[in-house]
């Protein structure tokens, strides 16, 4: 077993944990009412896009950390969580100054009014509820998410180890669930992007 990173504080850690996941909920949510009428000169969906990538290289990060851990090789293991870990952070600036500048999209809005009339909603047809319902899912497991990997994160860093690993039998599923659908949902909006 690696030896803690940190020293054991659960008061302190939980604190931080919880306001910090309680602000970036809050922020995220409060995004969704605001959008900066800002010409920057370039396509602002080039955010959406690194997003899209940065998610897809968590996913894989994921799959390595788990083979290694799954193969004896915890060192390796904590490097590839941390990279994801900091990998997600980015993820989180990208996609907060994403949904600064470019607003929201709506699915099936082909001729980018803002509104899916009848017409945009048959041509896409059940490809608009396999969105939706994608989406819904990546939305909620995301608001969720984030405290079960900082505390999952802090187990391992302390070296409580039995509690890291019982923690990460759920939070790596979900948050594994959360990186694989942020490309896919990313591939189902951009062409409704204005």
């Amino acid at each position: 077993m690696l030896a803690p990173a940190l020293q054991k504080n659960d008061k302190r850690a939980g604190a931080i944990i919880w306001i910090f996941s309680v602000v970036v909920f809050l922020l995220v949510v409060a995004l969704g009412r605001y959008k900066l009428q800002v010409n920057l000169g370039f396509n602002v969906h080039i955010f959406a896009a690194l997003n899209a990538v940065i998610n897809t290289l968590v996913s894989l990060l994921l799959i390595a950390a788990l083979v290694a851990v799954k193969s004896g090789k915890l060192l390796l293991h904590k490097r590839l969580m941390l990279t994801a870990l900091v990998l997600s952070v980015l993820f989180l600036l990208s996609y907060v100054t994403h949904r600064l500048l470019a607003g929201e999209a709506r699915f099936g809005d082909a001729n980018h009014d803002g509104l899916v009339s009848d017409a945009e909603k048959a041509a896409v047809g059940a490809t608009r509820m396999v969105y939706f319902v994608i989406l819904s899912t990546h939305i909620f497991l995301a608001a969720v998410i984030l405290p079960f990997i900082l505390f999952t994160a802090y187990r391992a860093l302390i070296a409580e180890w039995p509690a890291h690993k019982k923690l990460a039998r759920y939070t790596w599923p979900l948050w594994f669930y959360v990186a694989l659908t942020g490309p896919i949902v990313y591939l189902m909006i951009s062409p409704y992007y204005r």
